[in-house]
C-alpha cells in the first residue's frame, strides 16, 4: 500500500500531466454536490475523451503549478493560482468551453430545503389548493401566509416568497417546503471563472457568438471610417471611402467639363445622345426577353389547349345536357 508521501508524488505527477495537455478549463465551486451527483457528473463530461475534471487539496494543485511553470517557464497558469481558494475544481478541455458549460449547467438536481442552509434562489410558494387538512392553518398564518378552507383543504389566496436568496433556511420554511412537497433548490457544479490560456474571465463570455463579435467589429471600422472622414485623417478604414468618394468627384468633372478620359468617354457619349443611351438600354434587355420568350410560350401553351377544349365542349351540347 503506497504511503501518503508516495499517493503526493503520484498526484502531482498527475496534476501536471494534465496541466501539460489542456490550456483551457472552467473554474467550478462543488457546494452541496453529493458523491454520487458528482460521479455522474464526472462520467457524462468525460464521454469523448476531450474532458476531464480536477478535484483535490487546493495546496498540491497550487504546488504542481508552480513547479510546472518552473520546469516549463509557462507562466500562463499563474492566472489559476489565485482563484484556487476553497470548494473549487478545474474542469478540463480541449473541446469547445461553451459546449462544456452547457453540459455541466444541464447536470443539476433538485434539492429540498434544509435547515441552516444559504437559499441560491427565492422560493415561492403558489397560490391553490395544498392538500393540507385544515388542522394545519395556524402553520401557514404563523408564515403570514393567508388561507381559506375549500372543500376540506387548505387554499392559499396569493403567491407568497417564504425564502428570500442569500438568507438562511428556517424551521418553519423547511418544513412547509416538506408539507407541500416542494423542492425548491437545484443543485450542481456552479461555473465561477473561465480559464483559457493564460486569461481568465466571467462565463458570461461564453454567450457571446461569432456574429455578435463581428457586428461589433463591423461597428467599430464604421465608426472609425466615420471618424477618420469628419476630421481628413487617412486610416486603413476610412481610405477606401476616400478613394471612392475622389473617383466620384473626377467623374462628376469630367462629366461637368469639355475633359475626359478613356473610361468616362463611352458615358459622357451616351448622356449625350439620349437616342443612344435608350438604343443601348433595349440592346441589354433583349436578351432577357428573348430568354423569358420559351418559357412563357411553353406555360402559355397548356393555358391555351384547356381553353380550346373547354370551347369544344361548350358548342358540343350547346350548354344543354345530353339527357336532359
Amino acid at each position: 500500500m503506497p504511503t501518503t508521501r508516495e499517493r503526493k508524488v503520484e498526484y502531482l505527477a498527475k496534476v501536471e500531466k494534465i496541466f501539460g495537455e489542456y490550456t483551457k478549463a472552467l473554474i467550478v465551486h462543488a457546494d452541496n454536490v453529493g458523491s454520487t451527483h458528482f460521479q455522474n457528473i464526472r462520467r457524462t463530461v468525460r464521454k469523448g475523451g476531450e474532458t476531464t475534471i480536477l478535484m483535490g487539496k487546493n495546496t498540491l494543485i497550487r504546488k504542481a503549478i508552480r513547479d510546472l511553470i518552473e520546469s516549463t517557464g509557462n507562466n500562463a497558469l499563474d492566472a489559476l493560482v489565485p482563484h484556487l481558494k476553497g470548494n473549487v475544481g478545474l474542469i478540463l478541455t480541449k473541446g469547445d468551453l461553451s459546449e462544456v458549460r452547457k453540459t455541466v449547467e444541464t447536470l443539476r438536481v433538485a434539492a429540498p430545503a434544509k435547515v441552516g442552509a444559504i437559499a441560491p434562489v427565492d422560493v415561492l410558494v403558489p397560490k391553490g389548493d395544498t392538500g393540507l387538512e385544515p388542522t394545519q392553518t395556524a402553520f401557514l398564518q404563523a408564515l403570514n401566509i393567508p388561507t381559506k378552507i375549500n372543500k376540506g383543504q387548505i387554499q392559499i389566496l396569493d403567491d407568497k416568497i417564504i425564502i428570500t436568496k442569500g438568507q438562511k433556511v428556517g424551521n418553519s420554511e423547511a418544513t412547509l417546503c416538506q408539507k407541500l412537497k416542494i423542492l425548491p433548490f437545484t443543485y450542481g457544479l456552479n461555473i465561477l471563472q473561465v480559464y483559457d490560456d493564460g486569461s481568465i474571465y466571467e462565463p458570461a463570455v461564453l454567450d457571446v457568438t461569432d456574429d455578435q463579435i463581428l457586428k461589433c467589429f463591423s461597428e467599430g471600422v464604421q465608426n472609425i471610417a466615420s471618424l477618420s472622414l469628419a476630421i481628413g485623417v487617412p486610416t486603413s478604414a476610412s481610405i477606401p471611402h476616400s478613394i471612392s468618394n475622389a473617383y466620384k468627384n473626377i467623374v462628376a468633372i469630367a462629366i461637368g467639363t469639355e475633359w475626359s478620359y478613356a473610361r468616362i468617354q463611352e458615358l459622357k457619349d451616351l448622356l449625350d445622345n439620349p437616342e443612344a443611351l435608350v438604343a443601348a438600354s433595349a440592346a441589354a434587355a433583349a436578351p432577357v426577353a428573348a430568354a423569358a420568350a420559351p418559357a412563357a410560350a411553353a406555360a402559355a401553351a397548356p393555358a391555351a389547349a384547356a381553353a380550346k377544349d373547354e370551347d369544344e365542349d361548350e358548342d358540343g351540347d350547346m350548354g344543354f345536357g345530353l339527357f336532359d
